[in-house]
């Protein structure tokens, strides 16, 4: 039988247990910087230690495969070489640098989002120019990485006694090496079959303690395989009849006559009354704006003067939600009205994300030129694949003239000349008599938040306040100049935030860190009020086409909120995995494995307790996302050409 007392299974055992330490001393760091928000009792701790340790073993179990059959099929002669026992401690100087790379981008993709590796990490591997860049930018990389390489080198010295004696440790003969290759093997393979990317973790209960719990590589491998998931076989279902019905009482609006056959399918004409208007729309979507940086929900800072001025001058919507924590999460729920289902957005499923019955669509069928404007470059998050699908025309960084561009970072050129694009395309248009439908993605709010200096009075480049503070600033110059254009006194300025600044907590679903503002500002054409209903982006786009006094063939979720405001709101919230409903007091979350629960009194005590299928508030949420991922699956959220007898209504 094969025993640590032989050479190979000591070396392989020396670098699986600095592994272990490596992963200890992060999980160790990451608690003590979240120890309030952890909540960490004795049950805690072992929760983070009990289930961190298996998860770590679960991850080696992988590891280990590779390097044991190079270890174990190596043959003596080479073995025994001076050559190749200089490789191996190589080796290990290397892995030590690989441990302390990880523990650090740990760290940082933490910092940044408040969990362990994830499908957003695969997706930065897919878009390394800008995350590369962004990371260049906003960290000492270079020296970082120097002393990394040199604390590796000071451990592989201190670790030459161990490694002698395992180099110099008898070989396992023949027969113990095929046995020792059958067991790595059979581990591995046990691992796959019982250990998944949720186990042995459960949903509930603090989210700081699972994640810490978690181990980084093994999330970030286990997502390449989860991505997306398949609605049926991961989360509850209800009976589709009964679903069916319950989605239409949701979406419907008065007047609204439902055309589909099949009982999922919400495809309706939306008769909105009134003369339709030919308004141009510019729809500028906000990087990582939280309703708590403005002035007028309590930050004392005065980051947001020209926003909190703009609010008293607005249609404002107080009570408004993001549908997600990504951007492309906020652009597929503005431009689709759909809700956030599981895994990936519908915007980054490669090949499947064009067709459908977008906003821009809408309006491009009306004569409108429906234009996606991004300060980046489209390729990111498949957005230019997606819009350039949709019924849009595609202007990004690319498209501008290099002596228009002041200033740009990693993720792209600033929002003051992202604005004067935008002007540009207006000023174009309107000469050709052409309405406009203008839909800006800015990217100035975002890490590594570099803008032009002297705009502000914060430093560039000193964190997110000066960047909120500049995002604040350009759209201000952007209203000033766009108020002296002809095409003013008839557009619809719109703006909103695509997702908030960032949506960690204890809870999976911290309805709170979701809280985002939305602008609709026309001083010639909408009265100044706010707008207390609860809602979510999914709602936008068929409160613009409301606004615009529009019949259209609908396949939207959202309805338009200043249709009927005395009945009651609900927002559509939720990450890759979880999925919620919020009523205004509780939330209903479904997650994988059919779980399903309750936060009642969410924004406030928020007290977890599991739910049954019976419960309103969750058949409500299955309707949402069931009905959503079939409608998706089955085709039923394509644009259609209609004729005029199935549009034009009421309009008169």
């Amino acid at each position: 039988m094969p025993t640590l007392r032989h050479a190979q299974l000591r070396y392989l055992s020396l670098l699986l247990g600095l592994w272990l330490v490596a992963f200890l001393l992060t999980r160790t760091a990451l608690l003590v910087s979240h120890w309030q928000e952890a909540g960490t009792g004795a049950s805690g701790l072992l929760t983070v230690y009990g289930v961190g340790l298996l998860y770590d073993l679960a991850y080696l179990a992988f590891a280990a495969v590779p390097l044991g059959v190079y270890l174990l099929l190596c043959p003596e002669r080479i073995w025994n070489s001076r050559w190749h026992r200089a490789w191996l401690q190589l080796l290990l100087a290397v892995s030590l640098y690989a441990m302390l790379f990880t523990a650090v981008a740990e760290w940082l993709f933490w910092d940044e989002f408040g969990v362990r590796f994830n499908f957003i990490a695969v997706d930065y591997l897919v878009y390394s120019d800008e995350v590369v860049n962004n990371i260049l930018e906003s960290y000492p990389i270079y020296p970082l990485l120097a002393l990394l390489a040199v604390l590796a080198l000071v451990v592989a010295a201190a670790l030459q006694r161990p490694l002698r004696q395992a180099l110099d440790a008898p070989l396992l003969p023949w027969r113990g090496r095929l046995a020792a290759l059958a067991s790595l093997t059979g581990l591995a393979l046990g691992v796959a079959l019982t250990v998944g990317q949720d186990f042995p973790r459960s949903s509930g209960g603090n989210a700081y303690q699972r994640e810490l719990a978690s181990n980084g590589p093994f999330q970030f491998f286990a997502a390449f395989r989860n991505n997306e998931l398949d609605y049926q076989q991961f989360y509850a279902i209800l009976p589709e009849a009964a679903i069916g019905a319950l989605l239409h009482d949701e979406v419907s609006e008065p007047n609204a006559r439902f055309t589909g056959s099949d009982p999922l399918d919400i495809r309706r004409v939306i008769d909105n009354p009134g003369q339709p208007q030919t308004y141009n729309i510019v729809l500028v979507t906000i990087e990582s704006l939280s309703a708590k940086y403005l002035g007028s929900f309590g930050d004392p800072r005065r980051l947001s003067p020209n926003l909190d001025e703009l609010r008293r001058q607005s249609l404002f919507f107080n009570n408004f939600y993001a549908t997600g924590t990504r951007t492309d999460r906020g652009l597929e729920a503005i431009t689709l009205s759909v809700p956030p289902t599981p895994g990936r957005s519908i915007v980054k499923r490669i090949g499947r994300e064009s067709g459908f019955a977008s906003l821009g669509q809408q309006l491009a069928a009306r004569g409108y030129d429906s234009v996606f404007l991004y300060g980046g470059r489209g390729y990111f998050d498949n957005m230019s694949a997606f819009f350039g699908g949709n019924g849009y025309r595609v202007v990004d960084q690319s498209s501008a003239n290099e002596a228009d561009i002041t200033f740009k970072n990693a993720w792209g050129m600033a929002d003051e000349d992202l604005y004067r694009l935008a002007i540009k395309e207006a000023d174009r248009d309107h000469a050709a008599g052409t309405p406009f439908f203008l839909q800006l993605m800015t990217t100035s709010n975002h890490r590594p938040y570099t803008y032009p200096e002297g705009r502000i009075d914060i430093p560039s480049g000193d964190g997110r306040q000066g960047a909120v503070k500049y995002t604040d600033h350009a759209i201000g110059e952007f209203l000033r100049t766009a108020r002296n254009k002809p095409w003013f006194a008839n557009t619809l300025f719109v703006f909103v935030a695509d997702h908030t600044a960032g949506s960690a907590g204890s809870q999976d679903l911290p309805v709170a860190n979701y809280h985002i503002p939305l602008f609709i500002y026309a001083p010639e054409l909408i009265e100044p009020r706010e707008v207390p209903t609860l809602a979510s982006q999914i709602d936008l786009a068929p409160t613009l086409l409301g606004l615009l006094n529009l019949d259209y063939v609908s396949t939207f979720y959202g309805r338009n909120l200043l249709l009927d405001e005395t009945r009651p709101g609900r927002a559509l919230i939720g990450n890759y995995q979880h999925l919620g409903l919020f009523d205004g007091q509780d939330l209903a979350i479904l997650s994988p494995r059919r779980q399903l629960r309750r936060h009642d009194d969410a924004l406030r005590m928020s007290r977890e307790s599991q739910a049954t299928p019976d419960d309103q508030l969750i058949q409500r949420d299955i309707a949402y996302y069931q009905g959503a991922s079939h409608a998706y699956g089955h085709a039923l959220l394509s644009w259609q050409v209609e004729s005029d007898a199935d549009t034009h209504l009421s309009q008169r």
